[in-house]
C-alpha cells in the first residue's frame, strides 16, 4: 500500500498543507489538499474519496477537484462519509451559494459527484479495499478509517481526542501495519485541545497506552504556529514509536 501525504498539517500556510492521504494514486481520505498539490490530470483519476468529518481542512479541496474535473471524467467521483456531513456538505458547501451543487451537474443522472452515507463499523469493499469506518471523539460523527488490502492495514484517525472504540478494533488486528494520528497542540494549550477535540503531546503519550504496542504511530495536524514548541515535547516523551511527519508530500509503502 502506497500512502502520499498531499497535506499532513492542522494549519495552512506556506509549506503547510491541511489534510489529505492518497493511497495508491486512486483512493483519497480527506480533501484539505488535493487540488493545491496534484494536477488536474492526476485528481481526475482519483475515483473513491473517503470525508472523516465536516471541518474546512478537511473538506475545502472537494469543491475544487470538483470544479477542476468538471467534464473531464465519464463516471462521478464516490465520495463516503458519515450522513450527518453528508448533510452538512449539502446544506453548507454545495448548496448554490458558497458553491455549485457538482451532485447535480452537469445533471442528476451523471453528475460530477456522488456523495454515500456510511455507517460506522460496517466494512465498505472499494476495488481491492475493506475500508472499517469507526466513530471517534471529534464534532459531528467524526469518524476515524481502517483501510485493509490484502494482508496490510493502516489506521487513520487524524482529527481526535481520546477515544476508544478504535484502539479497542485496532488491537484484534493482526496485520495492521501503521496508525497515522492527531497532535496538534503544545501542553501549554491544553485547555484549547480538550474544548476542540485535539491532542497534545502529554495526552497522545496517554493514548498509545491503549494502541497495540508494536505498531509504528505516525502524528499529523501539528500547527504550523506550534510546530516547534510540539516537536520539543514529543523528543522529551522518548517513545521510540512516534514519529511525526516531517513534511508534506511523504511518501509511506506498507
Amino acid at each position: 500500500m502506497r500512502i502520499q501525504v498531499l497535506g499532513g498539517h492542522g494549519g495552512l500556510a506556506r509549506g503547510f498543507s491541511t489534510t489529505s492521504f492518497l493511497i495508491n494514486d486512486e483512493l483519497l481520505i480527506d480533501a484539505g489538499a488535493v487540488a493545491s498539490t496534484l494536477s488536474v490530470q492526476e485528481q481526475s483519476r482519483i475515483d473513491h474519496i473517503l470525508i472523516s468529518h465536516s471541518h474546512l481542512d478537511h473538506i475545502k479541496d472537494l469543491a475544487f477537484i470538483c470544479d477542476n474535473c468538471f467534464g473531464l471524467r465519464k463516471t462521478p467521483f464516490q465520495v463516503y462519509t458519515h450522513a450527518t456531513v453528508k448533510k452538512i456538505l449539502k446544506e453548507h458547501l454545495f448548496n448554490e451559494t458558497i458553491w455549485p451543487d457538482f451532485t447535480i451537474l452537469p445533471n442528476e443522472k451523471n453528475p460530477t459527484m456522488q456523495i454515500h452515507a456510511i455507517e460506522p463499523e460496517v466494512p465498505l469493499k472499494i476495488k481491492s479495499y475493506t475500508i472499517t469506518p469507526v466513530k471517534v471523539q471529534h464534532p459531528n460523527d467524526a469518524m476515524g478509517f481502517i483501510i485493509e488490502q490484502g494482508d496490510t492495514a493502516v489506521l487513520f484517525t487524524v482529527d481526535t481526542a481520546a477515544t476508544e472504540r478504535i484502539w479497542q478494533l485496532a488491537c484484534e488486528m493482526k496485520n495492521l501495519k501503521a496508525i497515522f494520528t492527531d497532535v496538534s497542540f503544545p501542553n501549554a494549550l491544553t485547555n484549547v485541545a480538550i474544548a476542540s477535540d485535539h491532542h497534545t503531546p502529554a495526552s497522545i503519550k496517554l493514548e498509545l497506552s491503549k494502541m497495540p504496542s508494536h505498531i509504528p504511530v505516525i502524528l499529523t495536524h501539528l500547527k504550523p504556529n506550534y510546530r516547534e514548541e510540539i516537536l520539543k515535547e514529543l523528543s522529551e516523551l522518548n517513545e521510540k514509536r512516534l514519529r511525526v511527519l516531517e513534511k508534506d508530500g511523504e511518501v509511506f509503502n506498507f
